[in-house]
């Protein structure tokens, strides 16, 4: 539902109305809310028997893959002399300490400590252990209270395991506040940016809608002129003839996470459908980490995605590379600013800010 501009009024965002509105909190100072499922690693970097350090929110946490292939996620210190266990061995079902070989359980807890003699001192219980998950070829750990984890469910994203797909996956870092990227996706005003790649396309917003967690935007794409890559046709599944089309594109922020759906003109079914979250790293949510899962239609002749997906990769690594380039800019201003500048007057994301404040927790 798009509101007007006594609504913003009345909800107090500042530049609306004849007299001063008390300012909302600044967005860039509000963290993630931990009570949510975030990837951390990619499946394929925890090898079995192997270790790899990883990071939420400034909390550093050693991810481990036992013999027996189930991944743990420990807080990454030793409790003895505190130096990482990412540094470690796996040694069966357990991971030791690179140090003084302490070994640790999947729970957190010490299973031995090897030298330790009768009469010596209790040793501490452990150290924290992440409720962990593997899904969508990712490692999710639950950062918050471990008893909230059962209750709150993985992301839904049934085009993963779809035949009629194929799935590219990203990971990358962005040195920024997680919302600017929300924001860089749901505007689909900055297509600008990405002209010499795209060509001039012409972006019409349908409608929006938004709720306490979520805002869901519409757009109309038309293709108005210039020079295209090739890749962007094959994603909007204009085929080997290239015919030009208008796509409808579907973008939500559903809290925490963003999914996009491109359905080309005249289909009944997206050609693309991308999954997406940013997981902050540092304790003052400055840099993060996006994952991505790009999920592609596949041709009718198969082979046809196999030789253009190094094409399409290219592409998309174009595309994101100048996202990437634009919000690490609007970071390093409100850096150099200390506060938040921004003179937003586009409605839609006025209300995902609203989204991402209200379901966030302040740093």
């Amino acid at each position: 539902m798009t509101e007007n501009r006594s609504d913003r009024i009345a909800r107090g965002r500042p530049g609306n109305g004849p007299g001063p509105a008390p300012a909302p909190h600044d967005l860039r100072r509000i963290g993630a809310a931990p009570d949510f499922w975030y990837p951390v690693a990619l499946s394929r970097n925890v090898r079995k028997e192997g270790v790899a350090a990883a990071v939420f929110a400034g909390e550093r946490i050693a991810l481990y893959r036992a013999r027996s292939g189930a991944v743990h996620a420990l807080e990454d210190r030793c409790a003895h002399r505190q130096v990482p266990l990412s540094m470690g061995v796996v040694d069966g079902e357990t991971l030791r300490c690179c140090y003084h070989a302490w070994a640790y359980r999947g729970d957190g807890r010490i299973s031995q400590i090897p030298y330790l003699a009768k009469g010596d001192a209790r040793p501490p219980r452990g150290v924290r252990a992440y409720p962990v998950r593997e899904a969508y070829g990712l490692v999710f750990v639950f950062p918050g209270a471990p008893e909230k984890a059962a209750l709150t469910p993985l992301p839904d994203i049934p085009a993963h395991a779809s035949p009629r797909y194929r799935t590219m996956t990203f990971s990358r870092t962005v040195r920024c506040h997680y919302s600017f990227l929300h924001e860089n996706l749901l505007d689909m005003n900055h297509q600008f940016l990405h002209r010499g790649v795209v060509g001039r396309l012409q972006p019409k917003l349908l409608g929006y809608e938004s709720g306490p967690a979520s805002v869901e935007a519409r757009y109309l794409f038309t293709h108005t002129g210039g020079k295209r890559n090739r890749s962007a046709g094959l994603l909007a599944a204009e085929g080997l003839g290239g015919r030009p089309s208008s796509d409808v594109m579907t973008i939500r922020t559903e809290y925490p996470y963003q999914t996009l759906d491109l359905v080309p003109e005249k289909a009944d079914h997206p050609a693309l459908r991308l999954w997406a979250v940013y997981v902050p790293e540092d304790a003052q949510q400055r840099v993060c980490h996006a994952y991505g899962l790009l999920m592609i239609e596949k041709p009718r002749v198969s082979a046809a995605l196999t030789v253009a997906w190094p094409f399409i990769r290219h592409f998309t690594e174009r595309v994101f590379a100048e996202d990437r380039m634009a919000v690490e800019a609007e970071q390093r201003a409100w850096d150099e600013q200390g506060e938040d500048r921004n003179h937003e007057v586009f409605s839609l994301i006025l209300d995902v800010r609203d989204v991402l404040r209200a379901n966030g927790v302040p740093l």
